[in-house]
């Protein structure tokens, strides 16, 4: 049979990380120690049955047996609007300026190619989702990434970034709540990327996917839209994924400028199917449940969060409380990386976790893990590492 290179493009991505960790996750099948996995991002509580019923009649409706339209419903999109002026005090167009897509990675992926020139940089933060520097390279463009450091509270300085790279940014793509480090956006930070995306005409792109998921029970993070002006140099990305436990369904969309929205619009034409009409429905219903309703789907997640602070603070295992989204940050133990770590956690402890350097070099020394497991699970994990006595 005979072989065929991949194109150049491809051949230079980058192996995925959690592509990674599932491959190693799979070597290890142990009776007496079985894995345990605490590198995945994907919720496990089950949609809320009001969003499951929604579906279920929507799938019987013969409109929905058909093509949908790459805009959306308009429905949905109203929804979407009536959504953002409820939650963030923000009013959109329904018509030009929001667009709606099968899950954020549409986004995340089509905007920076929408957008970004050849030779262009997108500029984003170190760490970082590990998708940004592929969407970089698959876009043509160069990855700048601003170093987070702990003592900042892992926030960008934009003052920062070195001259060249200023003068060939061509995107600013940030993520707050952060993954992987959980930190938290402020209206400091965000006045600080609308004054850079101003200095340098440059789109401002915030991918808002832990949109409901504060450090605490009750803190709701702060929209990147709901900041004066930023409607004209910016776009959200919003997923129904983690806010409305509704990873499966794969939905999302994008709301703010309408220049950057008919960009990615015309992108999406060409490159991405749309998202089934029954799905549709079902966001609708989503949307529209009450705030307070919205707000007890992450209950789990804080109540896991102080049980699994608590027993860090046991191990002596430094940790910073203040961290937003369904993951915790973790330093590694004194003269360890993370992907010393990590492979040290699998091979002694059966315990799967991300290390920090597949994030971007400035991640070299933590590892992150989630939340999203069972907390039984997540303890008897953490009874594996104190058995280790690797800190303290």
């Amino acid at each position: 049979m005979a072989e065929f290179a991949a194109s150049d493009m491809v051949a230079g991505l980058e192996e995925n990380l959690f592509s990674l960790l599932e491959k190693q996750a799979a070597q290890f099948d142990d009776p007496h120690l079985p894995l345990i996995d605490l590198s995945s991002g994907s919720p496990r509580q089950p949609t809320p049955p009001d969003i499951i019923a929604s579906l279920q009649a929507a799938a019987a409706q013969p409109e929905n047996h058909e093509y949908p339209s790459f805009w959306g419903k308009p429905a949905l999109r109203r929804a979407i609007a009536d959504f953002y002026q409820r939650q963030y005090g923000v009013t959109l167009d329904p018509d030009s300026e929001i667009a709606v897509f099968q899950g954020a990675h549409i986004a995340v992926n089509g905007l920076p190619r929408a957008l970004l020139n050849p030779g262009e940089v997108l500029i984003s933060t170190d760490p970082c989702y590990p998708l940004y520097r592929s969407a970089a390279r698959q876009a043509n463009a160069d990855f700048y990434g601003i170093p987070l450091e702990a003592r900042h509270d892992f926030l960008p300085d934009f003052q920062a970034v070195p001259a060249q790279i200023a003068a060939r940014a061509g995107l600013l793509l940030l993520n707050y709540p952060h993954n992987p480090t959980g930190a938290l956006a402020t209206p400091a930070l965000f006045a600080a990327a609308l004054a850079f995306a101003r200095q340098h005409h440059v789109p401002l792109v915030h991918d808002f996917a832990y949109a409901t998921l504060g450090s605490q029970r009750g803190e709701q993070p702060i929209s990147l839209l709901a900041q004066p002006d930023a409607k004209a140099w910016g776009v959200e990305i919003y997923t129904l994924s983690k806010s409305f436990l509704m990873a499966g369904w794969r939905i999302g969309f994008a709301v703010g400028n309408a220049s950057i929205i008919a960009a990615f619009k015309k992108l999406h034409t060409h490159s991405y199917s749309t998202v089934y009409g029954a799905v549709q429905d079902a966001a609708i219903t989503a949307l529209g449940l009450p705030s307070e309703q919205i707000g007890q789907l992450t209950e789990c997640w804080h109540q896991r969060r102080v049980q699994v602070l608590a027993k860090l603070a046991e191990l002596r295992w430094p940790v910073r409380s203040r961290q937003g989204t369904f993951f915790l940050w973790l330093a590694t133990p004194s003269g360890m990386t993370g992907k010393q770590f990590a492979a040290l956690l699998l091979a002694q402890a059966h315990l799967l976790v991300a290390p920090g350097e597949g994030f971007g070099p400035a991640g070299e020394h933590y590892i992150r893990i989630s939340l999203t497991a069972e907390t039984d699970l997540i303890m008897r994990a953490l009874d594996r590492v104190a058995a280790l006595k690797l800190f303290g």
